[in-house]
């Protein structure tokens, strides 16, 4: 610090500010240290994904020998022509998966708004019924076996592409807890009640002016649901007897099990042990999730601003 002139004021305030540190230093050195932070973590995420994709292209024999390995030893694609060897089943399983997640997600966007909208205005007279309602269903359930059997015996959804949309996906009281609380932080009830003052309806307000204002909320919870959709393999294997009319989930969750019987049980027969042992095991888990997971690779960047402001909006006030 430089020594002020005594009894010149000015020289001491120039003192004491060159005393302090460049507070623009503070924000670079922050900025390259955070930044290099997340790039490595960023690095670390992708690694395992680019180190299954690797092994999904390896020989057999190499990953039995070498190891998992980022740069596959010998290239092969023995994994994915054994998961594409009947091509028809693996591509109507993808339409059935694609079909049934768009479709779920639209409506378990448009049913949990909805029900969300209501709980959100207080002038709703049975607002304080159905919040219990909707809160009670997240501490208590009927159990799988009634769960079953209502869709079954009662809804008769078996062998259909309800099957997969609505049981355990269509609405969820989280998310329309969630949506509520997004309505009531971040919409402020003079928007709504001027415009009912100007004459909109219920219906108007919601599609005009709320929808709009939420987007942020709206794309978090579908990316949700589009997660829980293209994931789920349980309902297809609940309700669906007709192999034509499973998912793709459940499709690779098949061809896992029966290969893993197969290599069980190899000994068993002489004759077809050796062809057996040839089957491809680590590559195929490799290959499958890859295959599993390639649309929701694509379809997460477009969600991610929204992700991330969905999450947050409504936490700061200002």
């Amino acid at each position: 610090m430089e020594t002020a002139i005594k009894g010149d004021p000015d020289a001491s305030s120039v003192a004491v500010k060159k005393s302090y540190t460049d507070p623009n230093a503070i924000s670079r050195s922050a900025n390259v240290v955070l930044n290099g932070v997340f790039i490595i973590y960023s690095v670390l995420c992708v690694f395992p994904v680019m180190l299954v994709l690797a092994v999904s292209f390896t020989d057999e024999k190499t990953v039995a020998v070498e190891g998992y390995r980022l740069i596959p030893g010998k290239f092969s694609l023995a994994a994915y022509e054994f998961v594409f060897n009947d091509f028809g089943k693996v591509l109507r399983s993808y339409e059935i998966s694609i079909v049934v997640t768009v479709v779920g997600t639209l409506l378990g966007l448009f049913i949990t708004s909805l029900f969300a909208y209501s709980l959100a205005r207080h002038n709703f007279s049975y607002r304080g019924f159905f919040s219990f309602f909707i809160f009670f269903t997240m501490i208590f359930n009927g159990g799988l076996v009634p769960w079953y059997l209502v869709y079954t015996n009662y809804l008769h959804f078996n062998d259909s592409l309800l099957a997969l949309i609505v049981p355990g996906h269509l609405l969820s009281a989280f998310y329309v807890i969630m949506m509520r609380t997004f309505f009531q932080q971040t919409i402020h009830p003079s928007i709504m009640e001027s415009a009912s003052i100007d004459g909109a309806s219920e219906y108007r307000i919601y599609f005009t002016i709320v929808l709009p204002l939420s987007m942020p909320v709206i794309a978090t919870i579908g990316l949700f649901y589009t997660l829980g959709y293209w994931n789920d393999w349980f309902n297809s294997l609940v309700f669906m007897n007709n192999d034509k009319m499973v998912n793709l989930q459940y499709l690779m969750y098949k061809v896992m099990r029966n290969l893993q019987f197969l290599l069980s049980n190899a000994g068993n027969s002489s004759s077809t042990a050796g062809e057996i042992a040839k089957l491809p095991n680590e590559t195929v888990r490799m290959a499958m999730a890859m295959i599993g997971m390639g649309p929701i690779v694509l379809a997460y960047p477009f969600f991610q601003k929204y992700f991330v402001k969905g999450l947050t909006v409504g936490a700061i006030k200002g």
